[in-house]
């Protein structure tokens, strides 16, 4: 059994294709779930001024799941006979779910396919443009641009009342690991300084931080390389406007903080295990970061038979990909 989500006023569990869902809760107050005690988050001060969603990691094109180069080893996961391609299933249920929440904006944070192919580019456009139109936002990712496609290129300013979303294209073409050029650092730091709101910086990428565990330093690291992450913590120190920075990219939950104390946070991807979208609540007091798991029956159903993707390979991957509650759900203090 895995407690899900937690926000100020709800408390999700699922159990395999069970979900148990309690809402209109009261913050900071602890509930006792099916034997397990559960606080809920508190509520930042102030009005709710927005809410928008993310999404990263989508895949469409993809067929095969939790392959690693041409090893038969996995297990690898593949859509039965019968069944619609696996990104279709949990990306039809993320944008079910989201337009439940009337999203003010659907930010999509890269690896929009599989391999950038047009028929592909085709897919998520029908399923997101369609649902949310002008509503939608999104960056490209190291998938997006294996051969050096521009689709989706480009830094964008999106702003929203309380929060202002700096989206930043992170991809290095035709490389999987990312970095971010002087004059985006310096679009970053012209904005952020001008900014009447706080400030979520986004990209596909995850950045790299001196101290954590097993990411030592190095250019082929698996995110955004060294000397950019540097680079982009300076500004975030710089501008006390910028809050958080957010990715993917990794397909899993964590949270760790620049040396200035800022939160670099990684959103699990749609596609597999636990399939995931986040909500980010805008108050005039700090922003709530609230993950749910994509849940409709057919979501549910796929995503737990990719539960132990690269099991043979050593991994945990159900707890790598789900990391800790803190890491899903948690609280963004202004600075």
């Amino acid at each position: 059994m895995d407690i899900t989500t937690v926000a100020d006023d709800l408390i999700v569990l699922h159990d395999g294709a069970e979900v148990t869902r309690l809402t209109g809760l009261q913050p900071s107050t602890s509930y006792t779930v099916l034997g397990h005690e559960v606080t809920t988050l508190s509520r930042p001060a102030g009005e709710l001024l927005a809410r928008f969603a993310t999404v990263n990691d989508v895949h469409f094109g993809e067929v095969e799941c939790g392959r690693i180069g041409d090893s038969p080893e996995g297990p690898i996961q593949r859509a039965l006979p019968g069944e619609a391609p696996y990104p279709e299933t949990m990306n039809r249920g993320a944008v079910a779910e989201i337009l439940e929440l009337d999203a003010a904006v659907v930010i999509v944070k890269g690896d929009v396919t599989a391999d950038g192919r047009p028929e592909e580019l085709a897919d998520f456009e029908r399923h997101y443009r369609t649902a949310f139109g002008d509503r939608l936002h999104v960056v490209r990712g190291n998938h997006d641009s294996y051969r050096g496609q521009d689709v989706f290129s480009g830094d964008r300013w999106i702003e929203l009342p309380g929060v202002a979303i700096a989206l930043l294209d992170t991809v290095t073409p035709g490389e999987t690991n990312g970095s971010l050029r002087a004059e985006q650092l310096e679009w970053l730091d012209a904005m952020a300084a001008q900014s009447d709101r706080p400030v979520l910086a986004m990209g596909h990428h995850q950045q790299w931080i001196d101290g954590t565990a097993h990411d030592h330093r190095s250019e082929s690291y698996f995110g955004l390389q060294p000397d950019p992450s540097e680079a982009l913590a300076a500004v975030v120190a710089r501008r006390r406007s910028i809050v958080a920075y957010t990715a993917g990219h990794t397909h899993r939950h964590r949270v760790r903080h620049m040396p200035c104390g800022v939160p670099s946070i990684e959103i699990g991807c749609v596609k597999d295990f636990p399939g995931t979208w986040a909500e980010y609540r805008v108050y005039e007091a700090g922003i709530t970061q609230v993950v749910h798991r994509v849940s409709t029956p057919e979501a549910l159903s796929w995503s737990e038979r990719c539960r132990h993707l690269y099991r043979d390979f050593g991994v945990d991957y159900e707890h790598y990909a789900l990391g800790a509650l803190e890491d899903r759900c948690c609280n963004i203090p202004l600075r």
